[in-house]
């Protein structure tokens, strides 16, 4: 006795055993989480914190206490939300994340003892301030180069972007001119970019849980996932 092909679709007999027709169901979607909160708060805690010392608030002005925050939270936690972005297709989130994350990891690595870099001015403050200028200036050049796409986004998004961009140009001008009061301005400058980190995070978090209410947050494009909600 043989089969034809289409038998054991059709359902056939071999020996005892009936084959009954099936038809492949494919799984559903899998569902991916939206990583820009993650980025969001974790660049917003770790810019607030060096913000804080930035304007010497309490009269702080050691900037030690953000090593820590620069490299598990500003640095880990921004990196790891930057390769979801990646998965996610964001191209923008991606490079936003994954650059800044950096920023953090190498701000931590400056102010980090062990690694000698602050060592390494230790007699020239005039040096050290040039360099770290220099440092800023660069961040602000990136920065000012994201301005652009982040109009294609929300304008919680853009309005992080371009103060950040003000913020980097005003602590650069700051340390150039070794300037006490425009550095605290930098830093005051700092705080309001947290805040606004945190308003488009927590927008983009409670429109994704389903919180009964929203934050607004007007959207410049219609995108799926990353930063667009």
């Amino acid at each position: 006795m043989s089969l034809a092909p289409n038998d054991l679709e059709k359902g056939g007999r071999i020996g005892h055993n009936l084959y009954p027709a099936m038809s492949y169901v494919p799984p559903p979607p899998r569902k991916l989480a939206n990583p820009s909160p993650l980025g969001l708060f974790s660049f917003a805690s770790t810019t607030l914190l060096l913000s804080f010392i930035n304007a010497q608030t309490r009269k702080l002005t050691d900037p030690n206490m953000v090593v820590g925050m620069a490299f598990a939270v500003g640095g880990l936690a921004q990196v790891l939300a930057g390769m979801c972005e990646f998965v996610v297709g964001n191209t923008f989130g991606y490079t936003a994340f994954c650059s800044y994350g950096g920023f953090w990891i190498s701000l931590g690595l400056i102010f980090w003892p062990s690694s000698g870099i602050l060592a390494a001015y230790e007699d020239d403050a005039h040096a050290l301030n040039s360099a770290l200028g220099l440092y800023m200036m660069v961040w602000f050049i990136f920065t000012f180069i994201l301005i652009i796409p982040s109009a294609r986004h929300t304008a919680g998004l853009l309005s992080v972007i371009s103060v950040l961009a003000v913020t980097f140009l005003v602590l650069g001008i700051g340390h150039l001119t070794q300037t006490t009061g425009i550095i605290k301005v930098g830093g005051y400058l700092g705080c309001i970019t947290a805040f606004l980190a945190y308003y488009t995070g927590a927008q983009g978090l409670f429109a994704t849980e389903g919180v009964p209410f929203s934050l607004p947050n007007p959207t410049f494009k219609k995108k799926t996932g990353g930063f667009s909600y």
